[in-house]
C-alpha cells in the first residue's frame, strides 16, 4: 500500500482533523449511552469537549514549556513526562466534569465516571490512531532514520 507521506503543517492539520472527527463521533455515542441523553445533546458536548481539549493542550503545553525552560535539569525524564501527562489530565478533568454534570443534568460523581471512561477510551484510541495514521501517512520527519553518513 502506498503511503501519502505528509510532513510539516499539512501533517499536523490532517492529524488533528481526523483525530478529533473520529473522537467526536465515538465519544458522542459513548456519552449518550452513558448518560441516557440524546445523541444530539451528547454530540454538542463532544464537540465542546474537543474544542476545550485542543485549546487546553495549547495553553497547558505553553505553560509547561515555559516552566521547563527555567529548570536547571534539562531533558524529559520519565518523571517529567509523567508529571506533564498527569497535570494535563487533571486540568482537563476539572474543566470537563462540571461541564458534563451541567449539560447532561447528572451528578458530579456520574460526570466523573463518564470522564474516567472517556479517558480510558482515549488512552487506547490515541495509541491505535497514531499507529494507523503513521501506517497511512508515513512517519513524521522527526522519527525517520537519519541518512547514512549524517
Amino acid at each position: 500500500m502506498a503511503r501519502l507521506n505528509l510532513q510539516g503543517a499539512r501533517r499536523k492539520i490532517a492529524y488533528v482533523s481526523l483525530y478529533e472527527l473520529i473522537a467526536i463521533a465515538v465519544s458522542s455515542t459513548g456519552l449518550a449511552a452513558g448518560s441516557g441523553s440524546s445523541l444530539q445533546q451528547a454530540g454538542v458536548l463532544a464537540v465542546a469537549s474537543s474544542v476545550i481539549a485542543v485549546v487546553w493542550n495549547l495553553v497547558y503545553n505553553s505553560l509547561f514549556e515555559r516552566w521547563e525552560a527555567r529548570q536547571a535539569v534539562r531533558g524529559r525524564s520519565f518523571k517529567r513526562r509523567a508529571a506533564h501527562a498527569l497535570g494535563f489530565e487533571l486540568g482537563f478533568v476539572f474543566m470537563l466534569v462540571p461541564l458534563f454534570a451541567w449539560w447532561l443534568g447528572i451528578t458530579l460523581w456520574h460526570a466523573l465516571v463518564l470522564d474516567v471512561g472517556l479517558a480510558l477510551f482515549f488512552l487506547v484510541y490515541t495509541f491505535a490512531f497514531n499507529w494507523a495514521f503513521d501506517k497511512v501517512f508515513g512517519l513524521p520527519a522527526s522519527a525517520l532514520p537519519l541518512p547514512k553518513g549524517a
